[in-house]
């Protein structure tokens, strides 16, 4: 009688073992939300009247196309200086919350008269979620307040 025999003890823990980790790495980071937040994900897009002036003032419409609220934090006019402080409907927010599908215009300052009327300058704008967006400007001189 021929003798049947199946997988070696050791081959068959190996198995289980790696199965178990990749499951468990698969779960953690689903929760975690590294697979994309559960698929909803946040779209920012920096519309084109967006102004930015010479006098350190930033006028940003920004629209939220995506699925998730997307959290601003903070807006970075590149190689001046950031700023963390908002200005949306006379009143002074650390971040501002996006909701899918909708759009805000927002001012930051980064103070000071550090800009050159007619230069070009990038600003970026950067997301709780890890996300920045670039967006290039050309700084113009502020309207008189006249």
């Amino acid at each position: 009688m021929k003798k049947m025999s199946g997988i070696e003890p050791i081959i068959a823990v190996v198995i289980l073992v790696a199965v178990t980790l990749v499951i468990a790495i698969g779960v953690i980071g689903w929760l975690m939300g590294w697979w994309g937040g559960m698929g909803q994900v946040e779209t920012l897009v920096i519309h084109p009247d967006s102004k930015l002036y010479a006098n350190g003032k930033i006028e940003l419409h920004v629209e939220n196309k995506g699925t998730a609220a997307a959290v601003i934090y903070k807006v970075e006019v590149v190689g001046v200086k950031d700023t963390t402080t908002f200005t949306f409907d006379n009143t002074q927010d650390s971040v501002i919350t996006l909701a899918p599908g909708s759009d805000i215009v927002f001012t930051a300052g980064i103070g000071e008269d550090l800009l050159t009327a007619g230069a070009s300058y990038v600003v970026r704008v950067y997301t709780k979620a890890g996300n920045m967006y670039p967006v290039t400007l050309r700084a113009e001189v502020p309207p008189s307040s006249s």
